[in-house]
C-alpha cells in the first residue's frame, strides 16, 4: 500500500481467503502500524531543537493609531473649552447674572463628566475583578486548592453582599466555609447555594429574549427591522446579564464585555451555528410543523440563545463545575412550542 516491497521479495499475488493453504496470523513484528510510525516521529520531532516562542511573536511597535486618537480627542476638548469659555465671557458682557449662570451650568457639566468617568473605570474594574475571580476559581478547582477557594469564596460572598435575594444563599455557604475543608467540594456548594437561583433567573432572561427574538422576527415584513430587533434585543440580554451577577457596566464597559461575548462565540464555535441549528430543527421534524417563516424564526431565537448562553459564561462570576451549563437544546422545546402556539392563533384570525 506505501509502496515498500514486502520482505520476502516477492511480487503480490490474489488468493482466496477460504483457501488451505492460506494461513492468518497477528503478528506485526515486521509490519509497524501507521500509529506506532507517527508515535516515533513525533518523538523524534520533539527531540529536535526548537526556536524560542519569541521567533514568531510579533514585536510591539509604535501605535500611531492611538497617537492619532489622542491628538484628535485633545484638540476636540480644546474646542469645546475655548467655545465654553467664549459663551460665558459673552454672557458677562451681557449681564453679570448671565455669567454667573453659565458658570454654575459649566460646573455642573464638569461634575457630570467627572462622575461618568468615575463610574466608568468602577465599572470597567468591577468586570476585570469577576474575570479575575472566575479564573481563581477554577484554578483553585482543577488543584483541589482549599485555602484559594475559601479565599475567593470570600471575595464572591463580599460581591453579593449587598444584595438581598441572595442572603440565604450566602448564609449557607458561609456555613460551609467552616465545615468543608475541600476545595473543590466549597466551589461546587457555593455554586449550588449561591449562583444556582442566579442561573435560573438567567436561564429565563435568555429563554424570553429568544422567544421575542422568535416571535419578531416570525412576523416582521423586512429584514432591517429583523436586524435591528435581533441586534436590540441581544444588547439588552448582555447588559441583564451582567447586571445579574454583579457586573454593573458602563457605556465602556458594555462595550467591553460585549467584545468579549463575541470573543467567546468565536472560540466556541457558536457563530458558525447556523448549519448545525438547522440540521437540529429539521432532524426533529419541526420543517413538517412550522411554516417557513416561524421556522426562520426558532432559529433566530436558538441562535439568540447562544449568544445569551455565551454572555452567561463571561457574565458568571464562577466556572461550571457541577454541571455543564445551559445549553441550546433546552430551549429549543419552549421555542418550537411557543411558535406552534403563534401560528395557530394566527390560522385563527379571519
Amino acid at each position: 500500500m506505501n509502496g515498500t516491497p514486502p520482505p520476502s521479495g516477492r511480487k503480490p499475488t490474489a488468493f482466496r481467503l477460504d483457501d488451505s493453504k492460506v494461513r492468518l496470523t497477528d503478528d506485526d513484528s515486521l509490519h509497524p502500524s501507521f500509529d506506532e510510525a507517527l508515535i516515533t516521529q513525533t518523538l523524534q520531532d520533539e527531540d529536535e531543537p526548537r526556536l524560542p516562542r519569541e521567533a514568531s511573536t510579533p514585536r510591539r511597535r509604535f501605535n500611531f493609531g492611538k497617537w492619532l486618537m489622542m491628538g484628535l480627542g485633545g484638540l476636540v476638548s480644546l474646542g469645546i473649552g475655548l467655545a465654553v469659555d467664549s459663551l460665558i465671557r459673552d454672557l458677562f458682557s451681557r449681564t453679570d447674572w448671565l455669567g454667573w449662570l453659565g458658570v454654575a451650568l459649566a460646573a455642573l457639566a464638569a461634575l457630570g463628566l467627572l462622575g461618568l468617568v468615575i463610574r466608568e473605570i468602577a465599572g470597567i474594574m468591577r468586570l476585570g475583578k469577576i474575570d479575575h475571580l472566575r479564573d481563581r476559581l477554577r484554578a483553585a478547582t482543577e488543584a483541589d486548592d482549599a485555602k484559594a477557594a475559601t479565599a475567593s469564596l470570600k471575595e464572591l460572598l463580599a460581591l453579593y453582599a449587598d444584595r438581598p435575594e441572595t442572603a440565604q444563599g450566602r448564609k449557607a455557604l458561609t456555613g460551609h466555609m467552616r465545615e468543608v475543608i475541600d476545595g473543590t467540594d466549597l466551589v461546587k456548594l457555593a455554586e449550588r447555594d449561591l449562583l444556582a437561583p442566579l442561573d435560573l433567573e438567567a436561564r429565563r432572561i435568555v429563554m424570553n429574549s429568544a422567544k421575542r427574538v422568535s416571535l419578531v422576527t416570525a412576523v416582521s415584513p423586512r429584514a432591517l427591522v429583523d436586524l435591528l430587533a435581533v441586534l436590540f434585543e441581544n444588547l439588552r440580554t448582555i447588559r441583564r446579564l451582567s447586571t445579574l451577577y454583579g457586573g454593573r457596566p458602563g457605556t465602556l464597559g458594555f462595550l467591553r464585555l460585549a467584545r468579549q461575548v463575541v470573543t467567546h462565540l468565536a472560540v466556541t464555535g457558536g457563530m458558525a451555528a447556523g448549519d448545525s441549528l438547522a440540521s437540529q430543527v429539521l432532524g426533529h421534524g419541526l420543517a413538517a410543523r412550522l411554516s417557513a417563516r416561524l421556522g426562520e424564526g426558532v432559529i433566530n431565537g436558538l441562535l439568540t440563545a447562544r449568544i445569551g448562553i455565551a454572555a452567561i459564561a463571561v457574565c458568571r462570576p464562577a466556572p461550571f463545575i457541577a454541571g455543564n451549563g445551559p445549553t441550546v437544546t433546552e430551549f429549543m422545546g419552549e421555542l418550537v412550542s411557543s411558535s406552534e402556539k403563534a401560528e395557530k392563533a394566527a390560522a385563527r384570525k379571519p
